[in-house]
């Protein structure tokens, strides 16, 4: 299998957690594409979605979901999204899409959060890939010298406004052995908007595409 072969295996099982006549809470990138390609087959069996970004939502439409705004729904089962790395106690780095916050808002609204990712994914440690940090703008370069106190080393994602307005910076040359209480630090530097370390609130279930096909866990 190719590594997109191994993300379409995962993100067409993760349908089985998806409940008739549900609005499905839907992620963003490559292998949500899949999903949502996914749920593209069964958009009669689902009352329709809520978007993590404007990509998504637009994807979404052309398969004719709707999708709804996430004010006007109290709560629904399912979150699906991927993860840029997830280790084995389901606490993940997210954001290479610029989409972290409000990935962040959906998963905190549902019942439960189903990671779909490939192989490539799986760390030992979290930080090889580089932590997203989205800030207000007039705050870039304080939260920059902030985030070299903590070890990092940030980067100015040049080029990348976020849905909300905002920039990312993104943090290299970071260990995280301590997610929680890292997540936690970082969102605490004033003009940060939140990070991309979800670990206060990781994966409920992770779905792998291997060789092999897709694997839960």
């Amino acid at each position: 299998m190719t590594q997109d072969e191994m993300k379409k295996a995962a993100a067409w099982a993760a349908l089985e957690f998806v409940e008739d006549d549900s609005i499905v809470g839907v992620g963003t990138g490559s292998t949500v594409n899949h999903f949502i390609d996914a749920l593209g087959s069964i958009k009669d069996r689902i009352k329709g979605a809520v978007s993590s970004s404007e990509a998504s939502t637009e994807r979404l439409k052309e398969l004719g979901i709707e999708v709804y705004d996430l004010n006007s729904v109290a709560s629904f089962s399912v979150y699906v999204d991927g993860a840029d790395e997830i280790n084995a106690r389901n606490h993940m780095i997210k954001g290479g899409g610029a989409a972290l916050t409000r990935e962040k808002i959906v998963a905190a609204v549902a019942d439960k959060f189903v990671c779909i990712i490939d192989n490539t994914k799986e760390v030992d440690v979290l930080g090889k890939f580089p932590l997203p940090v989205e800030v207000i703008p007039m705050a870039r370069s304080y939260v920059a010298r902030e985030l070299v106190k903590l070890g990092g080393d940030p980067v100015y994602r040049e080029g990348v406004v976020t849905d909300n307005g905002n920039v990312i910076l993104d943090v290299h040359n970071m260990q995280i052995t301590d997610p929680v209480a890292t997540e936690e630090q970082i969102n605490a530097i004033v003009g940060v908007v939140t990070n991309g370390l979800f670990a206060a609130r990781g994966a409920d279930h992770v779905i792998i595409g291997t060789p092999e096909g897709a694997k839960q866990r």
